[in-house]
């Protein structure tokens, strides 16, 4: 399985590079990737830092450690954040000294930053594990929830008709059904891995913005130069691809990134109820719950999983509100 991770890491790395390569050479996408770093450099630099943490959880391998852990694999944050000699008994608070219950020296007395949880693991070693989590929901969710609502909406609103009468029928039926409630059959028929609760977001998300996409398309296609194209013998397709989806640009950033947000925020709230993923920020808040209400307060396992939550959302929104502002074009004139 952490060969398939490696693999998946790689792919990444050189479909980055790609991107990078391609952005060079448009004078327009080179532009605007400046111009995104003069507005947001800090924005940029936060989320860059969340994509590094997470690409060093995916590449693992096995060996190095004691017992048990020398044959299973372990990434590169386990072995920097959690070596076998770095946990604890139980609780200790940030840069504590001793235990929280018992006052019995530490193993590694101020190493904690921001301290242990009931089972000795390292706080900071757990909220670095939840961002590729978070990722994994926002990113590969995201991928499924845009391409389905612009295929069905771009098509619904751009034909109408039939199909635009099948497309809304369906939107209308998924819409009618409280998504909370359909999220949980889902994931309860599917199962609760990560791959399957992304599934099951996409499933339950994409509407929202496919009404979207085919509101702006019916105005799109009334435009003169759609048209103009359509009257020189433009196909379909070719209308759409050069005149239809530009112009959705914008929308599609903005809604990428509340989609994302969105969709992290959810899994938190599927964590409260008992169906989220092994390891995320959510399932750190949800064990903090009972921690509150002792005296005194555990309050470090919830900063740690909140701050790094606030952080990556924060963002990523601050980000796609300059990409949509470089994007839309009545913006660019604006500007100019």
């Amino acid at each position: 399985m952490h060969w398939t991770s490696n693999i998946v890491v790689v792919l990444l790395l050189l479909g980055g590079f790609w991107l990078a390569r391609v952005v060079s050479k448009s004078r327009f996408w080179r532009e605007s990737a400046v111009e995104l770093w003069r507005r947001r450099r800090t924005a940029i630099v936060v989320v860059a830092v969340f994509v590094l943490v997470a690409l060093l959880d995916s590449i693992a391998w096995i060996g190095g450690g004691e017992g048990v852990a020398a044959y299973q694999p372990r990434s590169i944050i386990d072995r920097v954040f959690q070596p076998d000699s770095f946990r604890e008994a139980s609780y200790s608070a940030p840069f504590a000294r001793t235990a929280f219950y018992g006052s019995q020296p530490l193993k590694h007395p101020g190493a904690h930053w921001f301290g242990t949880d009931i089972l000795g693991r390292d706080v900071v070693y757990r909220a670095l594990k939840g961002v590729r989590v978070a990722l994994l929901i926002g990113v590969f969710t995201s991928l499924i929830v845009i391409p389905l609502a612009l295929l069905f909406g771009v098509v619904a609103g751009y034909f109408g008709r039939r199909l635009d009468d099948a497309v809304f029928f369906v939107m209308t039926v998924l819409a009618s059904v409280p998504s909370l409630l359909l999220l949980i059959a889902l994931i309860t028929v599917l199962g609760k891995g990560t791959l399957q609760v992304c599934f099951a977001l996409g499933v339950t998300s994409w509407v929202g913005f496919c009404r979207l996409a085919r509101g702006e398309t019916l105005k799109l296609r009334e435009a003169d130069y759609v048209a103009s194209a359509r009257a020189l013998g433009v196909s379909d397709a070719r209308i759409i691809m050069r005149h239809i989806l530009p112009n959705l640009a914008h929308l599609i950033i903005i809604t990428f990134a509340l989609t994302f947000t969105g969709l992290v925020l959810t899994e938190t709230i599927l964590s409260y109820l008992g169906v989220g993923i092994d390891g995320s920020w959510g399932q750190m808040i949800d064990q903090a719950r009972n921690e509150l209400s002792r005296t005194p307060v555990i309050w470090w396992n919830l900063a740690a999983a909140a701050v790094l939550l606030f952080a990556l959302v924060l963002a990523v929104n601050t980000i796609a509100d300059a990409m949509r502002d470089i994007a839309d074009p009545r913006t660019r004139r604006e500007t100019q």
